[in-house]
C-alpha cells in the first residue's frame, strides 16, 4: 500500500546529505510512494514548512555539499507542545513515516517523535563520525580530506618559516577527524579527549627533533579539548615559550563542513538512503541505519542510543611512534 514519507535533515550539515535525500526520494517514488521534503529540520515540522518532492526536484544534487532541505536545531521540538504541533502538521500533510538525517541529537528527537506514534528511520549524517551505533557517518570522509588538504597547504608555509603550526580541527567531543589527519600529515601529536596528553612532553619532543635537524612541526588539536582558558592560541604560545620555535595557531573551522562530497560519502549516502526506504516499505519502524564491518545494518533507536563508540587508539599510538 502506498504511503507518504517525510524527509528532513537536522543538526549540523554534512557533505553527502544531499545524496541521501536523493536516494531516499527516488527509491520511495520508484516503489510507488509519495515524498514530502521538510525544510529546516524539526523546526520546519513545527512550522509546517514542507513540500512534495519529485524525482526532478532532487536532480543534480549528488555533487553538492550542505543540504537542499536546509537544517536547524530546534529547542521547541524538545518540548511536549512542540512535538504535538509537529505531529499535527505531519497529519495535515499526510505524512505517515519520517526519515531523519543527522546526528545523535536528531536521533533523540526521532525517538521522542516515535513515542507519539510517528514511525521514524534515522540515517547517520555528521562530519564528526561520533554516532555511537555506527562505524561511519555520512560526511566524515569529505571533512577529513578537506582538513588534510588545508594541512598540506599549511605545511608549505611551516617549512618556509621553520614554524610549528597548532591546527584546530572540528569533531565536537570526538577525535576521529583529528587523529586521522594527524597520522596522514605526520603531525607530532594529536590532542583529543580520548587519549591523555602532556604538553611538556610534546615540547620536549619538539626540542629533541629540532636539535636533530627537524625544522617544522604540526600539532593537531581537536575542538573538544579547547575551552576559554585553553585555546589553540594558548597552546601555540606555550609551545613557543618552551621550545623557542615560532608557533602559530590556525582554526580550520566550518570550512570542514563544506565542499563536494567524496565518492565514498556519495556512495555510502546512496546505500543508506535506499536502505532507509526499504525498512519502511518492509514494515520496519523506529530504526537507525548504521555501518558495521563495512555492511549496512539497522538497530532499534533506543538500543542505538545506548551503544558505545570506539576510538582508534592503535592509530594514535602509531602516530606517536612514527613522529620522530
Amino acid at each position: 500500500m502506498a504511503m507518504t514519507i517525510g524527509i528532513l535533515t537536522s543538526g549540523g550539515d554534512a557533505p553527502g546529505m544531499n545524496a541521501a535525500i536523493r536516494a531516499a526520494t527516488r527509491a520511495a517514488i520508484a516503489k510507488g510512494h509519495k515524498v514530502i521534503g521538510v525544510r529546516r529540520g524539526y523546526q520546519g515540522l513545527i512550522e509546517g514548512d514542507m513540500y512534495e518532492l519529485t524525482a526532478r526536484d532532487v536532480s543534480d544534487i549528488l555533487h553538492r555539499g550542505g543540504t537542499m532541505l536546509c537544517t536547524a536545531r530546534s529547542k521547541e521540538f524538545t518540548t511536549q507542545a512542540g512535538l504535538e504541533k509537529a505531529m499535527q502538521n505531519c497529519k495535515s500533510a499526510g505524512i505517515e513515516a519520517l526519515i531523519v538525517i543527522g546526528g545523535d541529537g536528531t536521533y533523540r528527537g526521532a525517538l521522542d517523535f516515535s513515542r507519539l506514534g510517528m514511525p521514524c528511520v534515522g540515517i547517520p549524517g555528521t562530519i564528526d563520525n561520533d554516532i555511537v551505533c555506527t562505524e561511519y557517518t555520512i560526511g566524515f570522509d569529505t571533512a577529513q580530506n578537506t582538513a588534510l588538504e588545508m594541512l598540506d597547504k599549511l605545511k608549505d608555509t611551516e617549512m618556509s618559516h621553520n614554524r610549528c603550526s597548532v591546527v584546530e580541527v572540528m569533531g565536537r567531543n570526538a577525535g576521529h577527524i583529528g587523529v586521522n589527519v594527524a597520522a596522514a600529515t605526520g603531525a607530532i601529536d594529536c590532542l583529543t579527549v580520548e587519549v591523555p596528553y602532556d604538553l611538556d612532553d610534546i615540547c620536549h619532543k619538539i626540542i629533541e627533533q629540532k636539535n636533530a635537524g627537524k625544522t617544522h612541526f604540526e600539532l593537531i588539536v581537536c575542538e573538544g579539548v579547547v575551552h576559554d582558558d585553553f585555546t589553540s592560541d594558548h597552546i601555540a604560545k606555550y609551545i613557543e615559550q618552551k621550545t623557542g620555535v615560532t608557533s602559530r595557531a590556525t582554526v580550520l573551522g566550518h570550512v570542514q563542513r563544506g565542499g563536494a562530497p567524496t565518492c565514498f560519502d556519495r556512495v555510502m549516502a546512496l546505500k543508506m538512503g535506499y536502505y532507509a526506504v526499504e525498512l519502511l516499505v518492509n514494515g520496519q519502524r523506529n530504526r537507525i541505519v548504521a555501518v558495521k564491518n563495512n555492511k549496512i545494518v539497522d538497530y532499534d533507536i533506543e538500543d542505538a542510543l545506548n551503544m558505545q563508540k570506539g576510538y582508534d587508539e592503535k592509530l594514535h599510538s602509531v602516530l606517536r611512534v612514527l613522529s620522530i
